[in-house]
Parts: structure tokens; C-alpha cells; sequence
């Protein structure tokens, strides 16, 4: 399916807004970029980034793959508030534009039911951040190494939806959450991120660490965006990094 950037650029007066039918990586395209609020989108990625060196599966004409150059006024220290701010957007525009409620999933990751539909990379770059962002938006079926774990909005509602319409509520409402953090700074974000999330609190996880993982329930958030776990050890953990996953 063909992505419709007239419409994009005509909804975005004044944003920079680069399409490409094929990419390796829009972060890697972005970083070349000064412009605040430019948008990097690909049809295709051929080396799509997660996290943790992982890669996502980009498939062509089917996908919403791209990186937003912020540079948002706030100590960069904030940097793990940003992405659960961008997760906020993220769910908003999903449940505006196809009446889905996903979930949040600390840090950095939408899921519908138990399966993953969106996820999110903030890289530093100086004084930018590099915000890039993969939906499945209208993936009729996905490789079987994948289809455990992840679906797609297409799946999940038995209908197409509009990647132009996402992005433009996306961008809009990347806007208003980095505007808030400059404004208000992390507690609202964190506030908000908190009451969205089945994952922030009271929820048995199990988090992938290197060597042994930890499993425990979720104790809220730390004012610098940081998960609190408190493990079946005993003892209350802050988790920087590392993948959580429900605990059956």
C-alpha cells in the first residue's frame, strides 16, 4: 500500500517531513538532520532498530516507521521520562485514530492483549533526541517467529487503517507531551504514564537481566522514569534497563 506523503506534508504546514520508499534505518537517516520537529518516514526498513541491538520487522507498505528530531528544553538526564512520554503519545493516537486501548509496557513498548503492536528507541545526540518509533499498523499476518508475540491493528480490529491519519495525530501529539515536560517537567508524565500502564504498578513481571533474572512486583516509578520492582528477594530494585515480561 502506498503512502500518501502529500497528505502528511499538507496536514503538517512548516514540519520537515522526509519519505522513502526504502531505508536501512530512519534513526540513521535522522541523525544526519538539525531541524527540530523533522520526520524521518520509510516505507520499508531493511535494518529497522529496537532496543538492545534487536531489530524490527519492517515489512513493506504495511508499517509506520519513523524517527522524530527532537530537541526538547529539559535536562537530558530526563531522557527515560521522554520515552515514557512518547509512549503516552503513542497510545493516544492509537485509541484516536482505531478505537484501540494498547497498553504500556515499561519502558518502551504498546501492547493489545499480551502481544506487542508499537515500540519506541530514544537515542541522545548532542543536544537532540532521536525518536524513533514502529507500529504495526495493517500487517495482515506476521512471521511465525513473531506472530506469538506480536500482532498488528489490522489484526486486532479485522480492518485497514490510515498510517497518513496516525502519523498526524502522532506528531501532534508528541508535541503537546514534550511541551509538557519543558513546562511542567516529569511528574505529570510520570503521573499519567503510571495510571495507563498495567505494567507501572502491582504487577507480577519477571525482568531479563543479564546473569539471573529478577522477578518480583512492580512498585511504581522513580522521579527520573525508572521501574521500581520489588523482588521475591526481599529487596526493592530500580530497574534501568532490561526487558519485563509478565510472570505466570
Amino acid at each position: 500500500m502506498n503512502f500518501d506523503v502529500a497528505r502528511v506534508r499538507a496536514a503538517l504546514p512548516g514540519r520537515r517531513v522526509d519519505y522513502h520508499d526504502t531505508l536501512d534505518s530512519t534513526m540513521t537517516a535522522a541523525a544526519a538532520i538539525r531541524t527540530r520537529g523533522a520526520i524521518v518516514i520509510a516505507n520499508e526498513q531493511s535494518a529497522g532498530q529496537g532496543r538492545h541491538g534487536h531489530a524490527w520487522h519492517s515489512e513493506p507498505g504495511s508499517g509506520l516507521y519513523f524517527t522524530i528530531v527532537l530537541a526538547p528544553r529539559l535536562s537530558m538526564e530526563l531522557l527515560p521520562v521522554v520515552t515514557l512520554a512518547l509512549g503516552l503519545a503513542v497510545q493516544e493516537s492509537i485509541a484516536q485514530v482505531c478505537n484501540v486501548q494498547a497498553d504500556l509496557r515499561w519502558p518502551n513498548d504498546l501492547l493489545i492483549g499480551p502481544r506487542k503492536c508499537a515500540g519506541i528507541l530514544t537515542q541522545l545526540d548532542g543536544d537532540r533526541v532521536l525518536a524513533g518509533i514502529g507500529i504495526n499498523v495493517n500487517h495482515a499476518s506476521l512471521p511465525p517467529d513473531l506472530a506469538a508475540i506480536a500482532t498488528s491493528l489490522r489484526l486486532v480490529t479485522g480492518r485497514p487503517h490510515s498510517r497518513e491519519e496516525l502519523l498526524c495525530a502522532l506528531a501532534g501529539g508528541v508535541d503537546r507531551m514534550v511541551s509538557l515536560l519543558e513546562t511542567d517537567g516529569a511528574q505529570p508524565v510520570l503521573a499519567l504514564f503510571t495510571a495507563q500502564s498495567s505494567y507501572a504498578r502491582g504487577r507480577r513481571v519477571r525482568v531479563d537481566l543479564p546473569g539471573k533474572p529478577l522477578v518480583g512486583t512492580t512498585a511504581g516509578l522513580t522521579p527520573d522514569g525508572y521501574l521500581l520492582l520489588d523482588g521475591d528477594d526481599g529487596r526493592r530494585h530500580t530497574i534501568l534497563a532490561g526487558g519485563v515480561r509478565p510472570e505466570n
